[in-house]
């Protein structure tokens, strides 16, 4: 039963809350990745895949995009990892019999866990107009029906194609080859929702929208910010670089509303004396931040860096600044003229504090700064991200061993997509080339970004809609609205591995597209298929499944996306499908002639850990901008209001979820186990509010006359920035309007939600 159905308060009944830690990893960890694995796999299984992920001859892992070290060990996966690839290469079926058994409404009010935990998807399955269950259907007849579907459209721009971050490059290529030679740029994807605004930050004032920085970089750095991050739940192998790089000298800040464990201190789990003994200690500042306040925290930094550069101090790398920058006048003024009153507001940071940031930096220009989307998902996010990029060109820290900018991304090739061309308003130079090598025209209309893609839906405007990978309707914002925009469509396709909200969430007409998964052998025409994948510091590599598929009846991404275009576009189509389908040497070879740095793809891939893409402001301190230099940037400080009586909400993952995949109830690090329905709130917030810490609260948004109610949460009394809460996604999604969102990136404002909680009116 869903905590929400009769719109009255649930408290969940075995939701159990205690005291948060304080270290990260350590014997909990290598019990907990042992239970995961055990549960779903059982021994031999799971000793024989964990053995190959994230190895040279083996598969990436289907989780995060933290990049692989040059030396690898015999284990290579970290806790979350391991639940990621568990869960895919479970023993556990979704044959035709279970979809017999369990209508769509049935599966609708399963919450995303039972759904994951189901097992794998067999055989295609199709939900005809007016059904109410899922039934088989060929794969022939599949193509054939989505081809059929699509060439009835009045509009190629009528259709939708979105994309997850766990595609591989080739069958990313393949998706939006296909798109465009049907005549759309409709190419929605999931770095609209998290990364999108670092992009548009770093293409405005590196040239480049992609961090600058090696894995190298990040041990050899003499000091680190860990900015709206939380390493320990969502990158924990980045725990690992951050501990070499404590014991190589550096210096860490974590800057964070919530105090995370993963941020104070470390037991490496694959390391007897750190299990056994007290672990690493790793932030040496933590700045507790309020929600937002990090464009006010690196604007006063900069402003401190040009006082003290004004004293005659050496702070400021002018040879940097004066040969390879453009802008510094204007940028300087700004900052100059920083109301302090404000920073203190956004920020809610004591002036000791921000003192002691600016003396780590002053001292250091070995300088990384890591983000995700604790930064990425406000309505400045990009100028936010902009100032950062201010502070590291005053004192030269981008192209310097050691130093620069790194974004590190969520999902496993999310970047390698958007490089592949996911891309709803690609570079003229891309269209271009794909043009060139194909012999066709491609689209040069913009195309929808996954707001605009749920708008168009909800319009009516869009009635096609495929997902290439991902829960589109459990990782978008606005909930109600995303769900009634879906069941709006003609037709609704999902390629998917297992089952998720999303396939409970259909058009008049559905289609389920099973693959294969990572961790699976793929064949094509007698021959073993690798595809690739490229992480967050743009690192090429190969990835090749091992265990026998989870039924015979799966294909592969490639061959799926190949399989629907042929069906579609017929024997005219300039690009010979079958063959791209049955060779993946072959879409490499097309890819080396489209996409720059990716030339002789197929034979440098096959070096042992792959290539790394070039990138001008890391490699030789070159800005691909208009004018050839980097650009400092003026940007407004602009403080969110909330009222009286309100909170700014952001929206977290537990420690048991990776994106909308939930592999359990527990967040221990945090200390909730059983549950999900919570609000962290600082104690003294609970006592203003008149609230008691562990009642039950209704949350409300409201959002220019639209109220918006996610039912029956329990307070948490929890060590976060006064005048924020935070919440688990996608149970508050629903509170994130469709129309909040990032200025230049248009991503969804979820971690800048006002609301107020209101004591929970008993369950009836």
């Amino acid at each position: 039963m869903r905590a929400d159905d009769d719109g009255t308060a649930r408290p969940e009944p075995g939701l159990r809350v205690g005291p948060p830690k304080t270290v990260a990893g350590g014997v909990p960890a290598v019990l907990s990745t042992a239970r995961h694995a055990l549960g779903e796999m059982g021994v031999r299984r799971s000793l024989r895949t964990l053995a190959r992920v994230n190895q040279l001859s083996g598969f990436d892992c289907p989780g995060c995009a933290w990049p692989d070290p040059s030396e690898r060990g015999h284990v290579e996966f970290c806790e979350n990892g391991a639940k990621a690839v568990a869960e895919e290469a479970t023993t556990r079926r979704v044959g035709r019999e279970f979809f017999a058994s369990h209508g769509v409404a049935e599966l609708a009010r399963m919450d995303e866990r039972e759904l994951g935990k189901s097992g794998r998807i067999t055989e295609p399955m199709w939900l005809a107009p007016g059904a109410t269950h899922y039934a088989p259907i060929s794969w022939e007849d599949a193509f054939a029906l989505v081809g059929e579907r699509l060439r009835a459209l009045p509009s190629p721009d009528a259709a939708a194609f979105y994309t997850s971050g766990r595609t591989s490059n080739e069958a990313a290529f393949c998706y939006q080859l296909f798109a465009r030679c049907l005549g759309t740029n409709n190419l929605p994807d999931c770095s609209n929702m998290c990364h999108e605004s670092s992009g548009a930050a770093l293409g405005e004032t590196i040239g480049i929208g992609k961090g600058s920085v090696s894995l190298e970089d990040v041990e050899r750095a003499g000091l680190l910010f860990v900015v709206g991050q939380n390493p320990g739940t969502n990158h924990p192998r980045m725990l690992s670089a951050l501990e070499r790089a404590k014991r190589n000298g550096a210096r860490i800040v974590a800057v964070n509303p919530l105090r995370e464990a993963g941020l104070i201190r470390f037991k490496h789990p694959q390391r007897a004396s750190d299990v056994l003994g007290s672990g690493t200690d790793l932030a040496d500042l933590y700045l507790q931040i309020r929600v937002n306040g990090d464009l006010a925290l690196f604007q006063a930094l900069g402003r401190m860096l040009l006082e003290a550069h004004d004293s005659g101090a050496p702070v400021v790398d002018e040879q940097f600044v004066s040969g390879h920058t453009e802008g510094f006048e204007q940028y300087a003024a700004h900052v100059r003229g920083l109301d302090w009153e404000a920073v203190d507001a956004a920020t809610g940071l004591d002036r000791s504090e921000l003192t002691a940031a600016y003396e780590l930096l002053a001292a250091h220009d070995r300088v990384v700064v890591c983000w995700a989307m604790g930064l990425t998902q406000h309505r400045n996010s990009v100028p936010t991200i902009r100032e950062i990029v201010n502070v590291l060109l005053l004192r030269g820290a981008i192209g310097r061993p050691g130093a620069g900018l790194c974004p590190v991304r969520g999902h496993s090739n999310v970047q390698g997509d958007r490089t592949m061309g996911i891309n709803e308003s690609p570079p003229a130079s891309f269209l271009d080339a794909l043009g060139a090598e194909f012999a066709f025209s491609p689209p040069r209309v913009p195309g929808h970004d996954v707001v605009e893609t749920i708008r168009a839906m909800r319009d009516g405007s869009v009635s096609v809609f495929v997902s290439l990978g991902g829960n589109f309707a459990s990782a978008t914002p606005d909930t109600a609205v995303t769900e009634s925009a879906l069941r709006s469509c003609a037709l609704t396709v999902q390629v998917s591995t297992k089952l998720n909200r999303s396939h409970a969430v259909t058009g008049a007409e559905a289609l389920v597209l099973p693959c294969l998964g990572r961790t699976e052998e793929d064949v094509r025409a007698g021959r073993p298929q690798s595809v690739t994948v490229e992480d967050s510091m743009s690192a090429v590599h190969m990835s090749a499944g091992t265990l026998p598929p989870a039924s015979g009846s799966l294909r592969s991404e490639v061959a799926i996306v190949c399989g629907i275009a042929r069906a579609t576009l017929g024997p005219e189509s300039p690009v010979a499908w079958e063959g791209l389908a049955d060779d993946y040497d072959v879409i490499r070879d097309h890819v080396s002639r489209v996409v720059p740095g990716f030339e002789s793809f197929n034979e440098r891939v096959r070096r042992p850990g792959g290539f790394v893409l070039p990138h001008a402001p890391r490699d030789r301190r070159e800005f691909p901008t208009a004018t050839g230099k980097a650009r400092f940037t003026v940007n407004v400080l602009e403080v969110v209001e909330v009222p009286d009586g309100h909170l700014l909400m952001q929206t977290v993952r537990s420690h048991d979820q990776f994106n909308t995949t939930i592999y359990g109830q527990d967040d221990r690090y945090r200390g909730v186990h059983g549950g999900r329905r919570v609000v962290f709130v600082h104690p003294d917030d609970v006592t203003r509010l008149g609230l008691v810490d562990g009642e039950v609260v209704d949350i409300v948004g409201e959002h220019r006359g639209t109220t918006r109610v996610a039912p029956g949460f329990r307070v948490v009394g929890y060590p976060t920035a006064r005048g924020c809460c935070a919440t688990y996604f996608p149970e508050t999604n629903v509170l994130v309007p469709l129309d909040s969102t990032a200025e230049g990136s248009n991503t969804p404002t979820s971690k800048s939600v006002v609301v107020r909680l209101v004591r929970a009116a008993p369950a009836r």
